[in-house]
């Protein structure tokens, strides 16, 4: 899976899930202070990118997931694996 068809992914399920405007959602897009993403809400997303993936985040690299881009890199570099 490319980063495109993944940031594509990541920008659906921003808004199916929590009502984010797609506009809203840029690769510098900061997921707490820009998308107003609480941390129950990237545990949500966490599970989302597991069922997408099939593998787990990590918790150290899901602590330094800050903006989609991160996101992106993230799942991008476990689904390489």
């Amino acid at each position: 899976m490319s980063k495109e068809e993944i940031y594509s992914w990541i920008v659906d399920t921003l808004h199916d899930m929590f009502e984010i405007d797609k506009a809203e959602i840029t690769p510098q897009a900061n997921l707490y202070n820009d998308l107003d993403i609480d941390s129950i809400d990237a545990v949500d997303l966490a599970v989302k990118a597991k069922e997408l993936t099939g593998k787990r985040l990590q918790p150290e690299v899901f602590k330094t997931v800050r903006t989609v881009d991160d996101v992106v890199k993230a799942l991008h570099d476990l689904l390489a694996e």
